[in-house]
């Protein structure tokens, strides 16, 4: 498995939210880190991203 070459924190920053919105979403999703400077397998990072933009794209989805 390759790595993103993206933290934790680059993600919450390049999607404006907060570090801990990111860990909330690893701890759902079983992806282990160990701080917001962790850098995240490459399907992990995919995995993050893509559940970011689902609850962008249907904000009614996280409720």
């Amino acid at each position: 498995m390759g790595f993103a070459d993206l933290s934790i924190e680059q993600i919450a920053a390049q999607y404006n939210l907060p570090v801990e919105q990111i860990f909330a979403l690893c701890d759902r999703l079983e992806i282990a880190y160990k701080n917001q400077y962790t850098c995240l397998a490459l399907e992990d990072a995919k995995a993050v991203i893509l559940s970011i933009l689902s609850a962008q794209s249907n904000p009614d989805a996280s409720r």
